[in-house]
């Protein structure tokens, strides 16, 4: 290896490429302070929006890689490298991932909704696709929930798209309904005002809008009456079994039953008379029935190919009878004896 010539290259690069070489190095600096710039100017931009944090973070990193992607785009053409085929390249790479993670790609663009919508927040208590549960995580591809007994469980952000979501922990306040069934001997008010003196008892349960109770449906075995009052979303379910378990100890109290299904069962003492038709059965008719047809050409000739064939098997039989009797003169001799005995 010849190092002068090397070195004499190297040098001659740089004297006829220095114009070049400066460019490169300023567009190098201005580059990276103009990214600085726009991003810094970004955060402050989607910070005084409603945004979630999640969401400034994706749309910051897509904004940034974008912009160091220009920029060596730009280093590259300045020092003679033709860009073209690299642009064709990244096309055909974004082109190939995008086939190969397609679901992927469906969550991330279904996440982007998801977040930017505001659908629900973290700490809410979702039902989305029969699953429900408190949110502990969102992003852009899945959102995870905790069940109440303490289940993790990941879901798909097309999932939450594509199906209908229950949120009910959207808003501070949550009502409790309740359903109570009580027997048909049981005093309407009486159990109305139970219910009502249970729910206004406990202090979680809002007085403005009132506790609210009715009759509402007259079963085959009960009387149903339909319950509801408002409280914190927190203290639904606390709020929720305290009044089942108060309003049953407040029927036992006033010896309000609460029934089992009930079947009525009459005895009937009258004589039913059904009509019946004629003294007895009608007498047979017989069926008149078309004579039979002719047999065609088919089915005669099938007859008498039968008959010959039947002909031929008892001839046969015939001749092989004659040849063992004249191969055994004691079968014959016993035959004759037979015939003159007869």
């Amino acid at each position: 290896m010849n190092w002068s010539n090397m070195w004499n290259s190297i040098v001659n690069y740089f004297e006829t490429n220095i114009w070049n070489i400066i460019f490169f190095f300023v567009i190098l600096f201005l580059g990276i302070i103009i990214i600085k710039i726009v991003l810094r100017v970004l955060r402050k931009m989607l910070s005084k929006t409603r945004m979630e944090k999640i969401a400034q973070q994706f749309i910051c990193t897509a904004v940034k890689f974008g912009l160091w992607l220009l920029l060596i785009l730009l280093l590259l053409d300045r020092i003679g490298i033709e860009i073209s085929g690299i642009l064709t390249a990244i096309s055909a790479l974004i082109l190939a991932v995008g086939m190969a993670l397609e679901n992927n790609m469906a969550n991330l663009a279904n996440g982007i909704v998801v977040v930017s919508n505001h659908m629900f927040k973290k700490g809410d208590y979702i039902v989305v696709d029969g699953v429900e549960g408190n949110i502990t995580d969102i992003n852009f591809l899945f959102t995870t929930l905790l069940t109440s007994d303490n289940k993790k469980i990941t879901i798909p952000n097309s999932t939450i798209v594509n199906n209908s979501v229950v949120n009910l922990g959207a808003n501070e306040k949550r009502r409790v309904d309740i359903t109570f069934s009580v027997a048909y001997e049981s005093d309407v008010e009486l159990v109305k005002k139970i219910v009502i003196d249970v729910m206004k008892s406990d202090g979680r349960v809002y007085l403005d809008p009132e506790p609210f109770c009715r009759l509402k449906t007259m079963n085959s075995s009960s009387l149903d009456f339909f319950a509801n009052c408002w409280c914190d979303n927190d203290d639904y379910w606390d709020v929720y079994y305290y009044v089942v378990e108060w309003v049953y100890n407040e029927f036992k109290r006033n010896n309000i039953s609460v029934p089992f299904n009930q079947l009525e069962v009459r005895e009937r003492k009258d004589h039913t008379k059904v009509p019946v038709i004629g003294n007895s059965l009608p007498k047979r008719v017989e069926k008149v029935r078309a004579e039979k047809k002719e047999k065609d050409v088919f089915h005669i000739f099938k007859d008498k190919l039968h008959s010959k064939k039947k002909k031929d098997k008892n001839k046969n039989k015939n001749t092989i009878s004659d040849a063992t009797q004249k191969s055994d003169p004691a079968i014959h001799d016993e035959n004759n004896d037979e015939s003159t005995e007869k």
